[in-house]
């Protein structure tokens, strides 16, 4: 039997974070590129999806990228 690999859990997070972005793109008809950047501004992956990782990752994508997509209106509206 072959040695497994552990990864950091800081390494499987910012994971999740990537395939954040990627689904909330692919909704909203946009760029990673862009969707990061609205996401920077914010503070959404400091302040959101990275505290809140947990609970995200138990969701389908479907489902956190329509979650993601509202949070990410919602708090550009606040600006």
């Amino acid at each position: 039997m072959g040695k497994s690999i552990e990864i950091p859990k800081m390494q499987v997070i910012l994971a999740f974070v990537a395939t954040c972005i990627e689904a909330t793109a692919r909704l909203q008809n946009s760029t990673y590129k862009d969707i990061y950047e609205r996401m920077k501004r914010v503070g959404l992956i400091e302040k959101y999806i990275i505290p809140h990782y947990e609970t995200l990752h138990t969701e389908s994508r479907e489902n956190v990228a329509q979650n993601i997509a509202e949070c990410l209106r919602n708090w550009e509206e606040r600006l």
